[in-house]
């Protein structure tokens, strides 16, 4: 993904970003990109970071989904039973195996 150049009319010299560093990160946050010059020659480009969306619209998940093949209920869950092995992790069942609880509640 290319970025484009900034806009000349947001051109500044390393004094003005030096002297007016407030106001040009203000102009960042709204968006504006500069174009940075020292001695009258381009060294660089500020530009906005771009922020992370938090949620996809249902249109935008929808456009992505839909060449995703239909997933199986049945056959997932027969994979997950047969791949694993739930009681490994059940807490419950490593405190009995360690003698920690009786079946009657001694």
């Amino acid at each position: 993904m290319s970025i484009s150049e900034p806009d000349r009319s947001h051109q500044i010299s390393q004094r003005d970003l030096r002297n007016r560093s407030a106001e040009i990160m203000d102009g960042l946050e709204r968006g504006e990109r500069y174009a940075v010059t020292r001695n009258g020659h381009h060294i660089g480009d500020l530009v906005p970071i771009r922020r992370r969306r938090r949620a996809v619209s249902r249109a935008e998940f929808v456009a992505m989904s839909r060449g995703m093949p239909r997933l199986d209920d049945r056959k997932y869950r027969e994979d997950m039973d047969r791949h694993a092995n739930d009681d490994l992790y059940d807490p419950y069942d490593r405190a009995y195996g360690r003698g920690e609880f009786t079946e009657d509640g001694e």
